[in-house]
């Protein structure tokens, strides 16, 4: 069996998350039928993360095995044929040595949220990012935001559903900039618990309309619950950027147009935080 490590890109819209289900359509699936096109083998591809339903991705890593060496370039232009016309692409893929694991070789992951700040709806990135009407202030989020930088417990930031052993993580890094009409979030760590971006970021929107303090968002880490933070904010504006394995120092994902801001991602539907979170 011959390894290779695939980066994907994917439009999360229509599909049930990363992971294969039996309720619906997902990414894991697609790459997988993929796969089986290409080599008549059924074969399981391994990820680096698990998106969550309508969640995209500009630099996921998986990995899978074939039964013999096709050659990368011929690899990714078969897959990019078997997915089509589906919202997934292969953009890279190599060959790896067997040891090599997309999920537990990887030494950070990091995700960009991408918030449309404007009275106008999103018309053309609909479904790609969050739609927040309010004017919101960029820098006071982004200073409120260092409160989360570091090794804590993130109770109050995880999913109830959540299956980490600990809620204790380490947050590398948190930055939130304004590219014209949009708000990005960039985050970064090793690994994060379910949720925990979108619950960051639910919360932080509370800082940049002016309904929460930064000190309002130290009390809510501090207090270990779920209900003292922020909504969730929904999964359209979440992309998983790029994954950094030993050896590598962290480089952009292939990102097209996002790339062309500092930190961003793409457009989503309106969701409206509830008036209880004031």
């Amino acid at each position: 069996m011959v390894r290779y490590r695939l980066t994907v890109e994917y439009d999360g819209r229509g599909y049930c998350g990363w992971q294969r289900q039996d309720n619906g359509p997902t990414i894991q699936q697609s790459l997988e039928e993929a796969a089986f096109r290409l080599c008549g083998v059924a074969t399981r591809v391994h990820g680096s993360g698990r998106t969550d339903s309508g969640v995209h991705a500009l630099g996921q890593v998986a990995h899978l095995d074939l039964p013999r060496a096709y050659g990368a370039a011929t690899v990714m232009k078969a897959l990019n044929a078997h997915l089509r016309p589906q919202p997934i692409a292969v953009i890279d893929a190599a060959e790896v040595a067997e040891d090599f694991h997309a999920r537990f070789s990887a030494e950070e992951r990091s995700y960009r949220y991408r918030i449309l700040n404007r009275i106008a709806p999103p018309t053309l990135d609909q479904g790609r990012v969050w739609w927040v009407a309010r004017p919101m202030e960029a820098a006071i989020m982004d200073e409120a935001a260092q409160v989360l930088v570091g090794r804590h417990d993130f109770s109050s930031f995880r999913a109830a559903e959540c299956q980490a052993d600990s809620p204790v993580k380490t947050l590398s890094e948190l930055r939130v900039t304004r590219v014209g009409d949009e708000i990005h979030v960039f985050a970064r760590a090793r690994s994060f618990l379910h949720h925990q971006v979108r619950n960051m970021v639910g919360t932080l929107a509370l800082v940049g309309d002016g309904r929460w303090t930064a000190d309002r968002l130290r009390a809510a880490l501090e207090a270990c619950d779920r209900s003292a933070a922020g909504p969730t904010a929904p999964p359209d504006g979440l992309y998983f950027l790029r994954v950094r394995f030993p050896g590598e120092t962290a480089a952009p994902a292939k990102a097209g147009p996002l790339e062309a801001a500092p930190l961003g991602e793409a457009p989503l539907k309106e969701a409206t935080l509830k008036e209880d979170w004031r």
